[in-house]
């Protein structure tokens, strides 16, 4: 047991310094990542980066808290400063029980509000919120049109994992390293899950060729940390 224990703290202490830091700070970049091309869109202790929407600064609502962007009272929806169009972004999130947030991409400031431009990955408590009754609008679908499986979702309080995948026209949500989502913008099957549902009203929803990255703000305390993109080709 002894010579175990040893073994395990000399492979601790041979870990490269930086995947070491990583891996207790998830707002930092490992040397693979950065070769990668990932860059971080979150530092863990500023707000540098984001900006309310249609505003100039952060609004009072978000906070940097325990090393992660919090919602802690009303400010309305954050957007990255800068705008994408093929990218892969990844987070992890932990929500309030009972809380509803989401995590928009290609929005523009064309529009009154970030989801009548931008297609949302559903951030939400499924257990304790009335959304999670339809796979539609729970956890990890893309808003109203594409249902997630259940099962992916760790408990509330917990910190889940994200991947987005933006590439030309297709489009991958991941929650805690499964595939909950896949879809392709502007094909028959997305126009017509569009034409029935709310979005219609709304031209320009997911129309964007580009655009920014955006977090909600629906009421309810959220936090969001290791916020990170890579520009695909």
């Amino acid at each position: 047991m002894r010579a175990a224990s040893s073994i395990l703290l000399v492979f601790a202490l041979s870990l490269p310094a930086t995947l070491a830091s990583a891996q207790e700070n998830p707002n930092m970049l490992t040397g693979k990542e950065k070769q990668e091309g990932w860059r971080l869109l979150f530092d863990g202790s500023t707000t540098n980066g984001w900006r309310g929407f249609k505003k100039t600064s952060v609004p009072d609502g978000w906070k940097v808290v325990d090393g992660a962007i919090t919602r802690v009272g009303e400010g309305g929806d954050l957007i990255t400063n800068d705008e994408f169009g093929n990218f892969e972004l990844a987070l992890q999130w932990k929500i309030a029980p009972g809380g509803n947030s989401g995590i928009m991409y290609r929005v523009t400031e064309d529009a009154d509000a970030t989801y009548e431009t931008g297609p949302e990955m559903q951030v939400l408590d499924d257990a304790g919120h009335k959304d999670g009754q339809s796979r539609l609008t729970a956890a990890g679908s893309c808003f109203g049109l594409y249902p997630a499986p259940a099962g992916l979702l760790k408990p509330v309080g917990e910190w889940n994992s994200v991947r987005i995948v933006v590439n030309g026209n297709h489009v991958e949500h991941w929650l805690n390293g499964t595939k909950a989502v896949e879809y392709e913008l502007g094909s028959p099957d997305w126009e017509a899950k569009v034409k029935a549902s709310k979005f219609a009203q709304w031209p320009g929803y997911g129309r964007a060729a580009r655009g920014h990255i955006a977090i909600q703000d629906h009421g309810d305390r959220v936090a969001y940390r290791g916020i990170k993109v890579r520009v695909l080709k």
